[in-house]
């Protein structure tokens, strides 16, 4: 059965973006996935996202959820049917919302732990803490809104970091069945970020030295998005597949 489109508010959306060594990358991802690269870097990075009147796009907004969420991605290109296609894979959802923990993987693409959130914002300051109830995750962020991206982001330009996360809409996580991976779309009614500034961040998941060694990862940049209407879309499942002959089957 069919998930239904679902619609609702960005509250809020913070992106925390890494560069990536690609080959670090390419040894993480399972295939069909590659690392999509700018200016010779993968990006990674974690979703920080208040989603607000969330329900099935049938019913009116008073039925809408509200809830706290953190998606760990990283931007990935693959073959579909003889074109390249992109958009982001994501290892691990984290929500503090038990419904979504109940349905994610089940009634509803992505398969998401239970989590705590801790948010702060003030004054264009923005301070989110996470900590997921399995203990797998741990994530602080201090940023604040600024004008320009860090002089040290690969990104030329906000106009091109905005660019390149739009492209990646189409996200795929994995699934309860081993080897399986759902996919779900972001289809954003407006699209407008703005830079942020980030004074202080740690993630358990990229300060895994097995995973990510220290010299293959550095912060890039932060982009802040609020108040965009928007939908989500299931998309049809990919199954893992040997490197060499990986492609989606639906």
């Amino acid at each position: 059965m069919k998930a239904p489109t679902i619609e609702g508010v960005i509250e809020r959306r913070i992106l925390v973006n890494f560069r990536v060594d690609p080959a670090v990358l390419e040894s993480f991802l399972p295939p069909p996935f590659k690392p999509k690269t700018v200016h010779g870097f993968g990006i990674a990075g974690v979703c920080l996202i208040r989603l607000a009147d969330i329900r099935p796009q049938f019913l009116p907004g008073f039925f809408g959820l509200s809830s706290e969420n953190a998606a760990h991605r990283i931007a990935v290109t693959w073959e579909e049917e003889g074109q390249t296609r992109e958009g982001v894979y994501i290892p691990r959802r984290d929500s503090s919302s038990t419904l979504n923990t109940l349905i994610g993987g089940r009634l509803f693409p992505g398969v998401h732990h239970l989590a705590t959130f801790d948010v702060d914002e003030s004054d264009n300051h923005y301070h989110v803490k996470l900590q997921s109830h399995d203990g797998e995750t741990t994530l602080e962020v201090k940023a604040r809104v600024a004008t320009a991206l860090p002089e040290t982001s690969i990104f030329e330009s906000v106009d091109e970091a905005s660019a390149f996360f739009e492209a990646g809409a189409l996200g795929y996580s994995p699934a309860g069945e081993a080897g399986c991976y759902e996919g779900l779309e972001l289809e954003a009614l407006e699209w407008k970020v703005q830079p942020l500034a980030v004074e202080h961040v740690v993630s358990s998941f990229f300060e895994q030295p097995e995973l990510f060694p220290p010299a293959a990862v550095a912060f890039d940049c932060a982009l802040l998005m609020q108040q965009i209407p928007h939908r989500w879309h299931s998309r049809p499942s990919m199954k893992r597949q040997p490197r060499e002959s990986a492609n989606i089957v639906g």
